[in-house]
């Protein structure tokens, strides 16, 4: 697989979100041992890039990635996140940035993940009661303890990654960005490119919408993140299908998947971005991380460009009020 940068991180131009191996999708946390394979299958394909958070689960998904890890942690550049579990008593689901919150969160990480140090910690979600200047200083001072190599950012708006930049060099910005998710290109991208910053997307796929196998909602879990989403529900859902299949018409010209073509017009954005698209199946690990060698004419690059945006917002109304876009 071919390799780029993230700032000083070199990475290989997909990654694996390891989320859904444990939280936030039907299914999750009920197969480790697939889990674990696809991990393992995930280095095999040369993905360097692994992300996980405290949150998922919460905690569980670092503890199985650090399980898969053990004897191959020097095979990949390790990603988690914090801030959105409040130790000093609230607990999960909590915004907390604080910098005593930041240095409790980085040792039970560590700890879950088996590793004496993370590559790129983010900060999950902005918090508005604690000023960027003071993560990025407590984060800076990881940097200097060798517990972080570098920090990155989640959902964060221009203003907040140029104050967090000014302080300490950001390597990362994680943002939702897919073909139906393209709310960075206009405010994000431009500053991240100003800045020498990457683009990390995560549900490059659009939460597997992009795949083209989802043509109904009734199989999800209540506890699944689309269950209830507003571009998962009702006439949002039957309009977004021609997203789908705009997607699966040049699949099917590409002689390539759906979820390859969602993947490489991602890549195509520019070799500053690395997506990591979540999968606990070994068989879409293959066929995400052949998107990289798959190349899309202008033509049809223009034509999924040219796609009508997704009807719907991308998160409810508690998680929208987490985003900075």
């Amino acid at each position: 697989m071919k390799h780029t940068k993230l700032r000083d991180l070199e990475v290989a131009r997909i990654g694996l979100g390891a989320m859904g191996m444990s939280h936030g999708y039907t299914g999750s946390g009920t197969d480790d041992a697939e889990s674990i394979a696809t991990l393992h299958r995930a280095l095999e394909l040369g993905v360097t890039l692994i992300d996980t958070a405290e949150i998922y689960g919460p905690y569980i998904n670092e503890e199985l990635v650090g399980q898969a890890l053990k004897g191959r942690r020097d095979q990949v550049v390790l990603a988690t996140k914090f801030g959105l579990v409040a130790h000093g008593g609230a607990g999960p689901w909590n915004l907390d940035s604080s910098p005593v919150n930041i240095r409790t969160a980085v040792e039970g990480s560590l700890k879950r993940l088996g590793t004496d140090r993370i590559d790129l910690y983010y900060q999950h979600r902005v918090d508005p009661g604690t000023p960027i200047e003071d993560v990025a200083g407590a984060l800076a001072e990881l940097v200097e303890q060798g517990k972080i190599r570098a920090i990155g950012l989640s959902e964060a708006g221009p203003e907040t990654i140029r104050r967090a930049h000014a302080v300490h060099p950001v390597t990362a910005v994680q943002s939702e960005y897919s073909l139906w998710t393209r709310g960075v290109e206009e405010r994000v991208l431009p500053v991240l490119r100003e800045l020498g910053i990457g683009l990390v997307p995560y549900s490059p796929l659009g939460r597997g919408f992009l795949t083209g196998q989802i043509r109904s909602t009734g199989h999800f879990a209540k506890d699944d993140f689309r269950y209830g989403n507003p571009r998962f529900t009702g006439e949002n859902f039957q309009a977004n299908l021609r997203i789908a299949d705009g997607v699966q018409a040049v699949a099917t010209e590409a002689g390539a998947t759906a979820a390859q073509v969602a993947l490489a017009w991602v890549l195509a954005q520019g070799d500053d971005i690395v997506p990591i698209p979540g999968t606990k199946r070994v068989h879409r690990v293959e066929e995400n991380t052949a998107a990289d060698a798959l190349h899309l004419t202008g033509e049809q690059l223009a034509r999924l460009s040219a796609l009508p945006p997704a009807a719907g917002d991308t998160h409810n109304e508690a998680g929208l009020a987490m985003l900075e876009r």
